[in-house]
């Protein structure tokens, strides 16, 4: 099993197991090419679609104790969705505010990941909250709003959705991705 999960996910080349943010791939048999090598790295902007960028966030962990869900990914764009179950909840009966921000940083960076073919990285955010996220489900839509040389500028509303479709903004948020490099050390 640990041999699997640095191998890749799925067998998708470049796209690393664990957290989904720099994982080092190696093939089980030694190779040594373009895509298995010590110094490959996975990045949120390795991944070639909508099913692999789902692979990515499937094998981080604490997504998938929140139960989120990548519904849409390109084009710099990303909607994350995860449902609102009791166990996500603050004291008064709304989604925790903690939820709202791993949406938000999350959604923000797969965005980015989607617009550039670099390493990256959060280098901040910010979130305001409009108003208590009740309802069925979060749904998290972020995008690019400008891509530099070295950051990344991205913007995500997130809403909460209910049982017959309506959504109701929550919570809107700003974030920089930091751009590490390019994709593969060589620079290509």
């Amino acid at each position: 099993m640990e041999e699997e999960a640095r191998v890749g996910l799925g067998g998708v080349p470049g796209v690393g197991a664990g957290r989904g943010h720099g994982e080092i791939l190696t093939d089980p048999e030694g190779a040594r090419d373009s895509r298995f090598t010590s110094e490959v790295r996975c990045g949120v902007s390795d991944i070639p679609d909508l099913a692999a960028a789902q692979k990515v966030l499937a094998a981080q962990p604490f997504s998938n104790l929140v139960g989120a869900r990548l519904v849409s990914f390109g084009e710099g764009e990303a909607t994350l969705e995860l449902d609102i179950r009791d166990d996500l909840r603050q004291q008064y009966g709304f989604l925790h505010g903690g939820v709202l921000g791993y949406a938000a940083d999350n959604a923000l960076t797969f965005a980015a990941g989607a617009a550039t073919h670099s390493r990256l990285i959060t280098a901040g955010f910010t979130i305001d909250y409009l108003r208590p996220a009740e309802g069925a489900l979060l749904r998290a839509r972020a995008r690019v709003v400008r891509a530099g040389r070295t950051r990344i500028v991205c913007r995500c509303d997130l809403s909460a959705v209910d049982d017959e479709g309506a959504e109701s903004l929550c919570a809107v948020a700003q974030g920089t991705i930091a751009v590490l490099g390019p994709s593969d050390e060589s620079g290509e």
